[in-house]
């Protein structure tokens, strides 16, 4: 089983080096690496070589949305992982990721959780940060949602349910997509 992973980032800084950072030790690679510049590369740094990522620059900004959709149109994996670019994985996630669809062969789709150790050290961060948490562990192991933030989806269950929808204007097409996959009996 073959994954690759795919970053949307649109003028990534700090945050997005921290990602790369945490993305380059984990101890499980991804077969391929794909980030997509919404909007082009200006004012987001460039990643090490070393991480041997594709990078696709679109010519103008369209939304996380439609940059996934870009990417997952260049991906070749079987697994496609998508997360944001302020997302720091932990270095056993990849690995995770593949035993659980190994595990379960039905699986269409599985989403990651907030840690209990947020990153920013504001009120405001800690907070929303382990709100999400709670509601993540404390939630159904079976969602009838998806989240894009850190979320990994067979490829062609991504595409037969046609991708993620990128004329939502509320911003919540990766909610959207889990209740399609979900109308389609996965």
């Amino acid at each position: 089983m073959t994954l690759s992973v795919i970053i949307p980032v649109h003028r990534g800084g700090e945050d997005f080096r921290n990602c790369l950072t945490a993305l380059a030790a984990t101890s499980c690679q991804p077969d391929e690496i794909i980030i997509v510049a919404d909007g082009g590369m200006a004012g987001t740094p460039y990643p090490d070589p070393s991480l041997a990522a594709k990078i696709i620059e679109t010519p103008k900004r369209s939304g996380p949305a439609r940059a996934r959709n870009v990417g997952a149109q260049q991906a070749t994996g079987d697994i496609l992982f998508f997360f944001d670019a302020d997302v720091a994985i932990q270095p056993d996630t990849i690995q995770k990721v593949l035993a659980a669809f190994t595990a379960v062969p039905g699986l269409a789709a599985l989403f990651g959780s907030y840690d209990d150790l947020p990153g920013k050290p504001n009120f405001l961060s800690q907070y929303r940060n382990l709100l999400h948490h709670h509601v993540h562990q404390a939630g159904k192991e079976d969602a009838s949602t998806f989240w894009s933030g850190c979320g990994a989806i067979r490829r062609e269950i991504f595409f037969e349910v046609g991708g993620l929808d990128e004329k939502r204007v509320d911003k919540i097409e990766d909610v959207e997509l889990g209740y399609r996959l979900n109308k389609a009996g996965h």
